[in-house]
């Protein structure tokens, strides 16, 4: 099994519903994106994908975040903007995006600062 890695960086603002303390009020964050993607076998040119196409992938998503008010966006707005929720809606958003290639998401990693982070596992039993 081969991985790769890919980091990118987005800022945002949000606010954390149901939350008792500081974050209930609106505050941003440098956020930092790291996505790990997986597969069997590379290809003729010893890739398992060019990095180039999942950066650009990557990019294409963090560009709805980036510089906006995440608890506007569609998705945010009945799903609480937490890092845990933010790496969920770019695995999903990702998943999509590659579905033709023969290789997995094998994980998103969010970073809020620079000492604390949430990552989303999809189930081994669902499809990717």
């Amino acid at each position: 099994m081969y991985e790769i890695s890919i980091e990118e960086e987005f800022a945002g603002a949000h606010f954390l519903k149901n939350y008792k303390g500081k974050c209930e009020k609106l505050h941003g964050h440098n956020w930092k994106v790291v996505i790990t993607i997986s597969g069997e076998t590379l290809g003729k040119d010893g890739l398992l994908i060019d990095f180039k196409i999942i950066r650009d992938k990557l990019k294409k998503i963090l560009e709805k975040l980036d510089h906006n008010y995440l608890n506007n966006i569609p998705f945010f707005k009945k799903t609480n903007p937490s890092s845990e929720n933010i790496a969920f809606y770019i695995f999903q958003k990702l998943k999509v995006s590659i579905k033709d290639f023969p290789v997995k998401i094998k994980k998103v990693t969010v970073w809020e600062n620079n000492k604390q982070s949430a990552s989303y596992i999809e189930n081994k039993q669902e499809k990717n």
